[in-house]
């Protein structure tokens, strides 16, 4: 079974098919290049095409240099849109601007690097205008006024954990914790579109089913739990990416992945840490 990440998963289901990709299914990321002059001259005999020359194999600090990228990005475009102080709908037409692009990223059999660094410019610039508007919400409603450095705080705390956790082998991504985590996050996600209905009915005072009381709570730590266990499957995908040889192309699908768990992460832990900390 593969992972629940939309994005990491076609790039898991062709290092498992070991079809993917020319040299996928090497044992490790040091795959021998391929000599073109000399395969051109075998196949010329066969009468077949060649296999395309990919280039070299994916590796790890591939996949950081790139991540790297893109939380620049992010970073940047946050702190513009929270210096602009960004109305809602600018803040809406952002995150469908960034869904869009996600889905499209998700879904496409090409590595596509500047769709990726255009999501995480939208995403990162209706993260700072919401953000914000938490920020001044939980400082009007008694909350902490620093609660978006914690919730960044947060997000980096759980990566490191989930990384050591993951990387320890304390948490074993297999078959079992896969089926798992997919029935949570389709239960999750149900919740999470009822919720968002009810809102518009005034139920938890706009919140949805995130401001009944306990209930609420206990829905927002659910949410920042699954998107922690999240980054293991991330994990995981990538690893087997690696080991079987991907393409080093394939690194920008994997940071996009990351990418998009961790502003998930992020926006859990924001709305849990605000409503915690209000009256």
């Amino acid at each position: 079974m593969e992972t629940n990440n939309p994005v990491l998963a076609r790039m898991e289901r062709d290092a498992k098919s070991n079809g993917g990709y020319a040299g996928f299914g090497a044992t490790t990321a040091t795959a021998a290049p391929v000599d073109a002059a000399i395969t051109q001259q075998q196949y010329d005999v066969t009468g077949t095409a060649p296999p395309e020359v990919l280039g070299p194999p994916l590796t790890i600090p591939d996949v950081i240099a790139k991540s790297a990228v893109m939380f620049v990005i992010v970073v940047a475009f946050a702190t513009v849109s929270w210096q602009m102080e960004i109305n809602y709908g600018l803040i809406l037409i952002s995150m469908l601007g960034g869904l869009g692009l996600g889905l499209w990223g998700a879904f496409s059999k090409k590595v596509r690097p500047w769709l990726y660094l255009a999501y995480a410019a939208l995403m990162g610039f209706a993260i700072g205008g919401i953000s914000l508007w938490y920020s001044t919400w939980a400082t009007e409603n008694g909350a902490e006024s620093n609660i978006v450095y914690q919730a960044v705080i947060g997000t980096f705390a759980a990566f490191a954990a989930m990384l050591f956790l993951y990387t320890t082998r304390i948490i074993k991504v297999n078959g079992t914790f896969k089926k798992a985590m997919a029935i949570a996050l389709v239960a999750y996600l149900g919740i999470a579109i009822v919720s968002f209905i009810s809102s518009f009915f005034g139920v938890g005072e706009g919140w949805g089913f995130y401001g009944v009381g306990g209930l609420g709570i206990l829905l927002c730590v659910a949410g920042v739990g699954l998107a922690s266990f999240s980054l293991a499957l991330d994990f995981d995908a990538i690893e087997t990416a690696v080991k079987a040889g991907a393409p080093e192309r394939e690194s920008w699908r994997c940071a996009f992945g990351l990418t998009v768990t961790l502003i998930w992460l992020y926006l859990e832990l924001l709305r849990l840490l605000a409503i915690l900390n209000s009256d």
